[in-house]
């Protein structure tokens, strides 16, 4: 194969099949999935002047003979950046099919909208199954990645299915898809800069485009990391602005730092702006409700309130009303009261298959009646389901103010940073037009959001 590959470099360009068979070899050991025909198959098209690796875009080159080419060293680099990917198959993110029609695709010449692509093969298909039996006719891939290989497809109540995706590939994906758009966005910027032939004169101004150069190895500007520029902000206010969804997207995700931001997260409770996030880690923070009043306490809950515990209580803070407080919203905070709170509280049973290994009993649900408005009235109900035996039901009920100290005593012990910007004491960094208040006329006179 590397003979090959040298033999076929013209100043640093190798062909499209050079370029395939060098794909595979780079990939091969990688945890991301390569596609087989990631540079000569659908979606990839060479005629569009780039093709899709992961989160990068590889600029395609006309040779004087008609053939088309791609520098060798930019396969090399998105090879090594998807090589670095880790990718916990456990942990899935949900990818349809939604309720809703699904958008029309905005810009004609975008290839990826990978989302509407998967759903839309898999119910023409009728399954994965068949999904996967079609790759060995029509082998199809997004963005050089082999989707068909990491997808998940979960019935419920027998007759609904979905399907799902490892969640560093909806990062990936998701990556892949903003810088697509940023380079068509731009390549339409340069046609219609090389197409003026009279330069302005000194009384006309030339149109600004939102700070995108573009260059031969980049056509746009990098994403910039959030720095609490919106911070104070009321969503209902900032969602209505023209232009919001432009600049969200020029930052990168304010949780994992790494894909770029694609909505903007916001407290349901106090309607202040978190932060920009993207698609997944908006997808992890969301409380899985069974109701209005009640979520399931899913295995997501051990990233949010264990392992990646600091990054989001900081988050989470970044609502005034919420750091305020010292606390978290009420499906959050029910959240951690079963799943942190409560842990010594669940029993456990042994494996069915005989080993010592003793299991957590059945899931976790939480419901609550009341409202944090009205703490004295609010109580939190910690139940199992699925047990095994079908002896547990009622693990245990808190009220909401005592889940509210036991989370403020969890939060110094965890994240004593983010605990000593919070308090009632800590009024500075409030906006100055806040949401109404709603006080509490219990004895302890704190005023709630």
């Amino acid at each position: 194969m590397s003979e090959r590959v040298v033999s076929e470099r013209t100043g640093g360009l190798v062909s499209l099949g050079a370029a395939d068979a060098l794909w595979a070899g780079l990939m091969a050991d990688g945890a991301v999935p390569r596609a087989s025909a990631a540079f000569t198959c659908f979606p990839a098209d060479a005629r569009a002047g780039y093709v899709l690796l992961g989160g990068r875009v590889v600029a395609t080159v006309k040779a004087c003979d008609g053939q088309w080419s791609v520098p060798e060293t930019e396969v090399r680099r998105a090879a090594r950046e998807l090589n670095a990917v880790e990718m916990d198959c456990q942990d899935l993110v949900r990818i349809g099919p939604f309720r809703g029609r699904q958008k029309k695709e905005r810009i004609e010449g975008t290839l990826l909208r990978w989302r509407q692509r998967i759903t839309r093969e898999l119910q023409e298909l009728g399954g994965i199954e068949r999904a996967v039996r079609r790759e060995r006719g029509l082998p199809s891939h997004l963005a050089g990645i082999d989707w068909r290989r990491i997808l998940v497809e979960q019935t419920r109540n027998g007759a609904e299915r979905t399907w799902w995706l490892p969640r560093a590939a909806v990062r990936l994906l998701d990556a892949a898809e903003h810088a697509e758009t940023r380079w068509l966005l731009a390549a339409q910027i340069r046609q219609a800069s090389t197409a003026v032939t009279v330069p302005p004169s000194h009384d006309q101004q030339v149109p600004a485009t939102d700070g995108q150069q573009s260059s031969p190895d980049g056509p746009t500007a990098p994403l910039r990391p959030y720095n609490g520029e919106l911070q104070g902000q009321l969503y209902s206010v900032l969602s209505r602005k023209p232009g919001t969804s432009r600049k969200v997207a020029g930052w990168t995700c304010a949780v994992c730092r790494t894909a770029p931001a694609a909505v903007l997260d916001h407290c349901h409770e106090h309607d202040y702006v978190r932060a920009p996030v993207c698609h997944s880690c908006n997808t992890l923070e969301r409380p899985d409700h069974l109701y209005s009043n009640d979520i399931r306490v899913a295995s997501r809950y051990t990233r949010l309130f264990d392992t990646h515990t600091v990054d989001w209580l900081r988050h989470w803070h970044r609502c005034p009303g919420c750091r305020t407080r010292t606390t978290l919203p009420l499906p959050h905070l029910a959240a951690w009261t079963a799943h942190v709170a409560c842990r010594p509280l669940r029993p456990t049973h042994r494996d069915a298959r005989g080993s010592r290994a003793r299991k957590p009993c059945g899931a976790l649900r939480v419901s609550w009646t009341g409202s944090q408005n009205a703490p004295r009235t609010c109580l939190l109900t910690v139940t199992v389901e699925f047990c095994p035996s079908g002896e547990h039901r009622v693990l245990a009920q808190v009220p909401y103010r005592e889940a509210a100290e036991r989370f403020g005593t969890w939060l110094a012990e965890t994240a004593p940073a983010v605990a000593a910007a919070a308090g009632p004491d800590r009024l500075d960094g409030l906006p100055t037009r806040p949401r109404p208040v709603i006080e509490d006329t219990s004895h302890e006179g704190l005023a709630l959001f």
